[in-house]
């Protein structure tokens, strides 16, 4: 299959056609600096936009960082870069990266592994985000592919462990193909986008998500342990904030997914538990285990420290919230409140649905709830600008939503 095929027109009806293999062939991987500098050169000597994707080892482990850069451009080629080995080396590919725009799919994913390697966009296209705003209700990258160029990608290794080392043949080809198409399906979209008028809104978004700084660490990461509200003490909270945090150091010494250092439901049944003894422990589901039985000390000493703690060191069982409380209690707590966030969104629901687009990027829910908890004293429509302005929205989004929120506001319960 030749790369004109690529941007062939989609085939209604026809059944999608299989797309196994990149068009030409699936390269060796780049992992030693002289491989990096001829690959950095044949990318110069490309021209246009080019498609950029990782591959990262979610699950397996603790540091999110790629463990495989692809790269497609036209004049190119398609590359696979480990990073890993030619790490120190990455100045020429990064001087390469930032001559011209990114495609990228669901960019908020790799965007942050990207920058940890020094590899920043000068601008971007998400063509993931731009599926949204063109109004489809599936976005996924093999979707979207199959119902705009026509074509069926071969998937199934996404959630593999990309640190291993050999990678596979099967899982290189995998890889390859994620880019293999961005390029044509970043000219569809924009074209249907600047067809609706959604080209600058677009534009927008990608620049938002080019240029969101990183999230701040969570205060008490550890109440996301999934399970916890079964834990209705102040003192099992500690245990499961003791066993949380141990789990963690030794995940990160180890560079292990923490949940495979172990797992979070074996924590909570610790907790109600409350083993007292090694054998005690032992006879838990997991603590039984091999691996697990060489840390029994490591998991008795952290619920031992939590029975010591004084009242005083306690955690709070209450979860503290910066922000307004959920939703399902606004009409105990303020009438008025759950009165304008109702008539916000049917209003929002409205917008959206006139625009086909998704109501949660038309504007975040999260501004809206916050919008109606704490609004302007004077909710005229300059006022709510501002907030909108202030909480984050995109120009597109105040223009399109001001009106509406503004009637909303005067809402009473």
């Amino acid at each position: 299959m030749d790369n004109a095929a690529h941007g062939s027109e989609a085939a209604g009806d026809a059944a999608p056609l299989p797309l196994t293999e990149p068009a030409d062939g699936t390269p060796d991987v780049v992992d030693d600096p002289d491989a990096l500098r001829d690959a950095c050169e044949r990318l110069a000597g490309g021209h246009g936009a080019l498609a950029v994707d990782t591959e990262r080892a979610s699950g397996y482990r603790y540091w999110p960082r790629a463990y495989l850069v692809q790269i497609k451009r036209e004049g190119a080629g398609t590359f696979l870069i480990d990073p890993i080995p030619v790490r120190d080396h990455l100045a020429p590919l990064a001087e390469v990266l930032n001559s011209d725009e990114w495609i990228l799919h669901a960019a908020s994913q790799d965007l942050p592994c990207l920058a940890e390697l020094g590899l920043h966009p000068p601008s971007l296209f998400d063509t993931e985000l731009a599926g949204r705003l063109a109004g489809y209700q599936r976005v996924a990258l093999g979707t979207l592919v199959e119902s705009l160029l026509g074509y069926r990608l071969e998937k199934g290794h996404s959630a593999a462990d990309w640190s291993r080392r050999p990678l596979p043949v099967d899982w290189l080809n995998y890889a390859a193909l994620d880019v293999e198409l961005l390029l044509p399906l970043r000219e569809r979209l924009e074209a249907q986008l600047a067809e609706s008028g959604k080209l600058e809104w677009a534009r927008q978004e990608f620049e938002a998500v080019r240029t969101a700084p990183a999230p701040a660490p969570r205060t008490e990461p550890w109440r996301r342990t999934s399970g916890i509200h079964k834990i209705r003490t102040a003192r099992g909270l500690a245990a499961v904030r003791a066993l949380w945090e141990a789990r963690d150091e030794l995940a990160r010494r180890r560079d292990r997914a923490p949940g495979r250092v172990l797992p979070d439901s074996a924590i909570v049944n610790a907790v109600l538990t409350d083993p007292r003894t090694a054998a005690e422990l032992q006879q838990l589901p997991v603590f039984g285990g091999k691996m697990q039985r060489r840390h029994t000390t490591r998991w008795l000493r952290q619920l031992q420290l939590a029975r010591s703690l004084a009242d005083a060191e306690l955690p709070s069982t209450a979860v503290t919230n910066d922000g307004p409380p959920p939703p399902n209690r606004w009409a105990d707590k303020d009438p008025d409140a759950a009165a304008r966030l109702g008539a916000a969104k049917a209003s929002l629901a409205e917008v959206a649905e006139h625009h086909q687009l998704p109501v949660e990027n038309l504007l975040l829910p999260e501004l809206v709830r916050r919008l109606c908890w704490s609004p302007p004293a004077d909710p005229v429509p300059e006022r709510v600008a501002d907030a909108l302005a202030l909480g984050g929205a995109r120009p597109w989004q105040i223009e399109l939503t001001v009106p509406a929120l503004a009637r909303a506001l005067h809402a009473r319960g």
